[in-house]
């Protein structure tokens, strides 16, 4: 939103933080960001909780994911063929582990589990915390790749604590996704309704994450230029 000379006050602008569930700030987000009439790919679709309460008429969703045989790191859409992507894949470490003995999650995650699969002892790809991040730049290479021009990418992530080291996932995916050409357009807080509960607590070293986000990036490079070239270096100020 932006202010006008002769606009109204109000109070019922779109705010950063909301207290509620995913169903309920994703059309928000939509009518905020995607114009009616976009082609959007949501390509950790799952059960779709995010489009339960969205008008489906206003744009054309093309669901995928891992049960369709449709990986969010290898698409199988054109080159710069859709206006809006959606991803969502597994924002905790323990989602990702191969040994089964070992993994968190379950239920709706499992075909999470069964397919990303990065920590085992033989795998020479990432592995904790680092198997998270991979997966999530790596869904964003290729939604730089299928996304047009001024194309948006809606996010979905969750900062962790993994090996007793905190983690801020959203920073790490800002900063990659930057790099690769996107403009960190916008950021949503949502905050869960319900308290957590943590078992075999011994001794609390992390606040507890009651918190996600909705990270809204653009496809644009000449932003991206603009604002590297706006950027000034910094200087070390001089020693006392």
């Amino acid at each position: 939103m932006s202010r006008v000379q002769g606009g109204t006050s109000t109070s019922t602008a779109l705010m950063s933080a909301f207290v509620g569930n995913n169903a309920d700030i994703f059309p928000e987000i939509l009518e905020l960001h995607v114009p009616d009439g976009a082609k959007i790919a949501d390509v950790t679709y799952g059960k779709g909780v995010f489009w339960r309460k969205v008008d489906l008429s206003r744009y054309t969703l093309i669901p995928s994911d891992l049960a369709d045989g449709i990986d969010c790191r290898n698409l199988p859409y054109e080159s710069e063929s859709l206006d809006a992507i959606v991803i969502d894949p597994p924002y905790m470490e323990g989602l990702l582990r191969s040994n089964k003995n070992h993994k968190a999650g379950g239920g709706s995650h499992s075909a999470f589990r069964e397919y990303y699969s990065n920590g085992d002892e033989v795998s020479e790809g990432p592995k904790w915390h680092a198997a998270v991040s991979d997966l999530y730049y790596r869904a964003g290479i290729e939604a730089y790749r299928v996304l047009k021009e001024k194309g948006v990418a809606i996010v979905k992530c969750q900062d962790e604590v993994s090996a007793n080291k905190q983690w801020l996932t959203h920073v790490e995916i800002i900063n990659y996704y930057e790099k690769l050409g996107f403009y960190a357009k916008d950021l949503f807080v949502i905050v869960r309704l319900n308290k957590a509960v943590v078992s075999r607590l011994k001794k609390q070293v992390h606040a507890r994450k009651n918190h996600s986000y909705f990270l809204i990036f653009v496809k644009d490079q000449k932003k991206i230029k603009k604002l590297c070239q706006e950027r000034q270096p910094f200087v070390h100020p001089p020693a006392p």
